[in-house]
């Protein structure tokens, strides 16, 4: 890990030593004004966000449902149904009825759901993480009549139903267990095994890891709307070569976890939907490709008829994305609509449907910019809804009654959210929902009927309001969490300059970005500069919007005295359009550096108070390769970076994720070379910290030992902090966020100091 056995004894000392010195600084008062990593990341919570929901529309569009504290049960929570015309609050299900036979606490909800008649509820409890989210777990059916509480799926081990789901009819659910799919009855309670090919390789009604990490599918399986059959994804990851993960810690051995993960250039599973009667039977295969392998299938509903589903198929080069219809009796497969890219196309998470079947809604950059459109599936007619040079973001929803369209965007400011509406036969004007007096960026969650809305604003350094609103006049009906205290705590605070800001890079290009000042900032005197990136085309982080324990980070360093940027460079999902995003194509890490490196220069022409000889730059992720590439690229111009679960080599990440951006390996060799920091690692001349969870089933911990073994070769010195067994998140095991953030801190201050 350090690279001599002096270094290791010094290092020992200096942590004695450090050790020593933070007993006598918990000794001494805490100065309240001040930020600390333990306030921010500690067990106390400081700064905790006031927690609301889930909250659950009614199907019958008059109210919603949410868990609140009871008042009779210890740290459980009650659900309660809110009237959205009157406000009338009603407890539907004590926490006390949730408590099983001999237990002395009832169940954690973790989630939930009605039935479309209201009378059960099926909650979701005891859960286990899978990859990313906690998707595996037990699933319970309170009967609101009977006032009594059963368990699926007889006599399975804990915690290993996944995905329950309520047939229409309100009589069955289906889900997964062990890779094959199970309904039961809510009348009789018998169980039926209606796949039974599933095994460690054949996974029926969820996903590979793969399709759940780039396409967020979890959910495999949906029923059709007569309640007859179901439709599910299969994968076949026989022929995908597996990671494994090592556990040193758990057990006198080490443990090690295998599981299929497709890097670039290599095999993927093999996808495909079929259609299966809910009461069992054989299932029907639909054969929209010849090569399962290389095409993808990242979405699939049914229409209304109860005999057609329609799906998303992408080729592998995700260029290409066509919307197919498959007759259930025929197996037939017919094309709707195509939407195509020089570059790549986004999947449609939602694309809701109208008129019965006969529309569809779809967002598309076939004219430079990202707009919502019609489809009509008869005549394959093709509308456009939201005209003008700006993006859409999303669709939020739909009133069909009223005839409109909302969606999300902001066609003035990229770095905000608004709520605008349009209408759906394209003939009229866009408009502004959101309130003007709200500058930031706004989320909402509508009805079904696109009436009402859990809508939620929030700005850089202010904290989230929510509020249940009735639409199209964002008429405030009901509070829902204003975030009080966590205002009254960050008003305690010094206060910190913020700023948003642009700044030139090349030929009148210029990134966004934002500025934290320290409390005291003298324009005269001379700042340390620290810069975080992500820089990818995943994400963006130069937002108008709340950025909770991130934010609070830097607004401690910014009280300790150093000045905190970000920008994100061109190809970042930011809404400036088609070409911004898409310029990035088979170059990624090569432009987006050199972006991050022009506008950093310009930075410190144009604000003299930064100190060019004190800029660092951390990132994670993306953020963490974005951080490598810099300080390797342009070592004269960052003295040290922190690279958090960084990828260090592009061909060791999965296909999907890589090969959208950057095409295929073997037809863009000199792209994967120039973009990856591990072919930079030679120009290193600044300090650099490499942080990895060892457990990272996302970004490998291989990524960080192909680096240190080429920073070893050529004689480069760095830092190393490993965590065990914690995944890309690191923020598994007691302690660990703090622990992680400590690091940090005191890696920055020794590295970029704040006098010299």
């Amino acid at each position: 890990m350090y690279h001599a056995v002096r270094k290791s004894l010094l290092l020992g000392s200096y942590l004695l030593l450090s050790g020593l010195e933070l007993l006598a600084a918990e000794k001494q008062p805490v100065n309240q004004a001040l930020l600390t990593v333990d306030r921010i990341f500690g067990k106390k919570g400081e700064f905790k966000s006031e927690e609301w929901g889930p909250g659950c529309w009614l199907k019958d569009g008059s109210g919603y449902t949410t868990l609140e504290p009871s008042r009779f049960a210890q740290d459980a929570k009650d659900i309660v149904r809110y009237d959205v015309v009157s406000g009338r609050r009603e407890v539907l299900i004590f926490a006390t009825n949730l408590v099983l036979k001999g237990a002395s606490t009832s169940l954690k909800i973790k989630d939930y759901a009605w039935t479309d008649d209201g009378c059960k509820l099926l909650i979701f409890t005891d859960t286990k993480r899978v990859w990313r989210k906690e998707t595996r777990g037990d699933y319970w059916v309170w009967d609101l009549k009977r006032q009594n509480l059963k368990k699926l799926g007889g006599n399975a081990a804990p915690s290993t139903l996944m995905f329950a789901t309520l047939s229409p009819d309100n009589r069955q659910i289906a889900y997964v267990c062990q890779n094959n799919i199970f309904v039961q009855s809510l009348d009789t309670w018998r169980i039926t095994q209606i796949t039974k090919s599933g095994s460690p390789t054949i996974i029926n009604g969820t996903s590979d890891w793969v399709y759940e990490e780039e396409f967020d599918l979890r959910n495999g399986l949906r029923w059709s709307p007569d309640g007859k059959y179901i439709a599910y994804w299969q994968f076949d990851t026989s022929g995908v070569r597996e990671y494994k993960l090592i556990n040193y810690t758990d057990e006198l051995y080490p443990k090690i976890k295998s599981f299929a993960y497709p890097k670039v250039g290599e095999t993927n599973s093999a996808c495909r939907v079929g259609i299966i009667k809910a009461s069992g039977g054989s299932t029907h295969w639909f054969q929209p490709s010849a090569d399962p392998r290389n095409n993808y299938i990242p979405a699939m509903e049914w229409m209304k008829d109860s005999r057609h589903i329609v799906f998303q198929q992408l080729n592998r080069l995700q260029n290409t994305n066509r919307v197919m219809c498959g007759d259930i009796k025929t197996g037939r497969c017919e094309t709707l609509f195509t939407d195509r890219d020089e570059a790549w196309v986004d999947v449609n998470d939602e694309w809701p449907w109208l008129n019965d079947g006969e529309h569809f809604l779809w967002l598309s950059e076939r004219d430079g910019w990202r707009h919502a459109y019609s489809v009509n599936c008869t005549n394959r007619d093709i509308k456009l809804l939201t005209p003008g040079a700006f993006d859409v973001t999303r669709i939020a929803g739909v009133d069909e009654r009223r005839g409109y369209v909302y969606f999300i965007a902001s066609p003035d400011n990229p770095t905000q959210r608004y709520l605008y509406c349009a209408p759906l036969d394209g003939r009229g004007n866009c408009e502004r929902i959101s309130p003007d007096y709200q500058p930031g960026t706004h989320t909402y969650d509508l009805s079904e009927d696109g009436c009402w809305a859990f809508h939620a604003y929030s700005s850089f350094s202010h904290p989230p309001v929510s509020e249940l609103v009735q639409l199209p006049e964002h008429k405030i009906v009901q509070p829902i969490a204003d975030n009080a205290k966590l205002r009254r705590k960050l008003g305690e605070l010094p206060a910190c300059s913020t700023e948003f800001f642009r700044v030139s890079v090349t030929n009148g290009i210029q990134l966004d970005g934002w500025c934290i000042k320290p409390p005291d900032f003298n324009p005269s005197s001379h700042y340390p500069l620290l810069i975080q990136v992500y820089g990818e085309p995943a994400s963006t982080i130069v937002n108008d919007r709340w950025g909770g324990e991130s934010y609070l980070w830097h607004i401690m360093l910014a009280q300790q005295g150093y000045v905190v940027i970000a920008m994100d460079n061109r190809g970042t999902p930011t809404l400036r359009g088609r070409d911004w995003r898409k310029i990035v194509y088979r170059q990624i890490g090569i432009l987006a550096s050199a972006d991050q490196a022009a506008a950093t220069r310009q930075l410190l022409q144009e604000r003299t108070y930064l100190d060019a000889r004190r800029v660092g730059i951390w990132g994670w992720s993306g953020g963490g390769s974005m951080s490598l590439n810099a300080i390797f690229r342009y070592p004269d111009l960052y003295r040290m970076a922190m690279a958090i679960a960084f990828v260090s080599n592009q061909c060791k990440y999965d296909t999907v994720y890589q090969e959208r951006y950057m095409g295929l390996p073997a037809d863009n060799v000199a792209g994967y070379r120039d973009g990856s920091p591990l072919n930079f690692a030679h120009q290193l001349q600044g300090k650099l910290l490499l942080v990895y969870g060892t457990g990272d089933d996302n970004c490998h911990y291989q990524n960080c030992e192909i680096l240190v073994n080429e920073l070893i070769k050529q004689n480069k010195q760095y830092s190393l902090m490993a965590y065990p067994n914690r995944t890309h998140a690191i923020e598994e095991g007691d302690n660990t966020k703090r622990h992680l953030f400590e690091t940090l801190t005191r890696y920055l201050q020794e590295n970029l100091p704040l006098t010299e």
